[in-house]
């Protein structure tokens, strides 16, 4: 029984290690994207995805973005987090979770304009 519980931890640890491997490389191609993929979007565009911050991300994480079924996404709530590493969540969501992936609706540089507005403090 031992033998077998020794086993199962290398296995989780192993499958741990590789899902830090696959984050990190991910995050690397998101922000080795070219500088116009990483373009901020047109004034219209950011007046849409201002709306879908508040309605469609606010549906879960809060309307005030302080919390709901999601956990608070507020710039104090995220300001250790890496701005790329908040576009990935934005468009590959969070398995597991409630969060969805965003890419069919949002480009790369759209999801880092999104987690930069997140970032930035309150007026």
């Amino acid at each position: 029984m031992l033998r077998l519980l020794h086993l199962v931890t290398k296995l989780v640890a192993l499958f741990i290690s590789g899902l830090a491997v696959l984050s990190a490389v991910s995050l690397l191609v998101l922000s080795a994207a070219p500088a116009a993929a990483r373009a901020e979007p047109s004034p219209e565009r950011q007046a849409e995805l201002r709306n879908l911050l508040v309605q469609d991300c606010g549906s879960c994480h809060g309307l005030t973005l302080a919390g709901g079924l999601g956990p608070p996404i507020r710039a104090e709530d995220l300001e250790i987090k890496p701005v790329d590493y908040l576009a990935y969540t934005i468009l590959n969501g969070r398995p597991g979770t409630a969060m969805p992936p965003w890419r069919p609706f949002l480009s790369d540089a759209e999801a880092v304009w999104l987690a930069q507005v997140l970032k930035a403090p309150a007026d």
